[in-house]
């Protein structure tokens, strides 16, 4: 019948329960995870090269996600930039990782996880729209730059590592974000390349890291200790990562990141031992601020931006959303 109404695009259709979570709770879960991993790693450099470590991180991830996504079914589905795309987050995710661990081997965690929200400053700059969003990237900047001005101690050479994975972090987030768009908004379309992105990371990653991991091969506990650094450092951020970057605008997300410095210093605290002072409490305070002012200027502006209030003679049906968008024609009564 022609004048039934259309079925929706799958991207606004529920598909489940993680689609009844707040994206920002997956964004927590990366975060948490995000610097549990390498602490956990951290433990390991004495024992294993530190290369060897981000080699196994990337290589256990690739075969977990590998075992779980089976993505090659999806590779005769991509196109020729979709296939470009896999390629280039792969390579980054081989150099970032690395870059990464040598950062931690020679600064505190808590210092490079505050270079590297220097570069999502730059993403949520870009799309800010609003006083309340300029004041909550103020508020959030800040907050970084009381946490780290304590932390600027160290060997020159780890932070040319740290700048590094601070580009390379901005990379992975524009890359990431547009993997996760990729597929109408699809959560599995995007862990999918995710996985083929990964496994392409622990091929472009094997020449500098394998050697250095061999010696883990003889004591299954340290391989094992390895693969669980690759389930908590990857695995879990890089999926929920892309959970988040499916219903998140990049602005938002990159903000959200802001984060990163305070589950970096709380996580230091608690597994390396790093205590934290008073002035990086106080910025831990700031940060959350304008995180906080940054939600709910986006709670206030997705009303606007969803058109409600403004569509006349719409029934109030379902099946009738995609008529309320700017610039479609008013239906005549």
């Amino acid at each position: 019948m022609p004048d039934q109404p259309q079925a929706q695009p799958a991207r606004d259709v529920p598909r489940g329960r993680l689609d009844r979570l707040p994206p920002q709770s997956f964004f927590l879960v990366s975060a948490i995870f995000h610097y549990l991993g390498p602490s956990l790693a951290v433990l390991l450099f004495a024992r294993i090269d530190v290369l060897g470590v981000a080699w196994l991180r990337i290589a256990s991830a690739a075969v977990v996600l590998a075992l779980w996504r089976r993505p090659w079914r999806l590779i005769g589905q991509l196109d020729t930039g979709e296939r470009w795309n896999l390629l280039a987050l792969g390579l980054v995710l081989a150099i970032m990782n690395s870059a990464f661990y040598l950062a931690v081997d020679r600064l505190p965690l808590s210092t490079v996880g505050a270079i590297e929200f220097l570069g999502t400053v730059i993403l949520a700059a870009a799309g800010t729209r609003t006083r309340r969003n300029t004041g909550a990237l103020v508020l959030t900047t800040a907050g970084v730059v009381t946490i780290t001005s304590i932390r600027i101690t160290g060997q020159p050479l780890g932070f040319v590592f740290a700048f590094a994975n601070c580009a390379l972090f901005m990379l992975y987030i524009v890359l990431g974000h547009r993997m996760a768009n990729a597929g109408r908004g699809a959560a599995p379309a995007g862990i999918d390349r995710l996985t083929g992105a990964m496994l392409i990371a622990a091929v472009i990653a094997t020449p500098w890291g394998l050697s250095g991991a061999l010696l883990a091969f003889a004591h299954p506990i340290w391989l094992l200790a390895g693969a669980g650094v690759g389930v908590c450092s990857s695995v879990i951020p890089y999926v929920s990562d892309q959970l988040a970057m499916a219903r998140l605008p990049r602005a938002t997300f990159s903000l959200m990141l802001a984060l990163l410095p305070v589950f970096a210093t709380i996580i230091g605290a608690i597994v390396l031992r790093q205590v934290p002072t008073v002035q990086d409490a106080a910025g831990i305070t700031l940060v959350v601020l304008g995180v906080a002012i940054h939600q709910q200027e986006r709670k206030q502006s997705g009303l606007r931006t969803a058109g409600i209030g403004r569509a006349e003679g719409i029934p109030d049906l379902p099946g009738h959303d995609e008529l309320r968008q700017p610039g479609r024609t008013r239906l005549a009564p």
